[in-house]
């Protein structure tokens, strides 16, 4: 799957797995902030959004983990790594 098709096409939803703080100080449009930690205790709510789920972080190793553990829940999702990265992709939809 091309997550920058994804992303471009308004095909996913996109999930900001960072701390309030950090999502706070610059973030993609239209993406939800759900903290790493939060993950599991918010997964009924995850599993109600459009999917797939792209999920970023600051370098790609908290939504790696948030990646993980969603898909073994039967979640369909991808690690897009870092928040500036997805953030050109959403830049440029359609």
């Amino acid at each position: 799957m091309n997550i920058e098709k994804l992303i471009k096409e308004k095909q996913c939803t996109i999930v900001d797995v960072r701390t309030p703080a950090e999502f706070m100080g610059g973030n993609v449009k239209d993406s939800l902030n759900i903290p790493l930690q939060e993950i599991t205790n918010r997964i009924e709510e995850l599993k109600k959004l459009k999917t797939p789920l792209i999920l970023c972080c600051a370098s790609g190793g908290r939504s790696g983990q948030a990646h993980g553990y969603l898909a073994q829940q039967g979640i369909e999702c991808f690690n897009g790594g870092s928040w500036l990265d997805i953030n050109y992709y959403q830049s440029q939809t359609l």
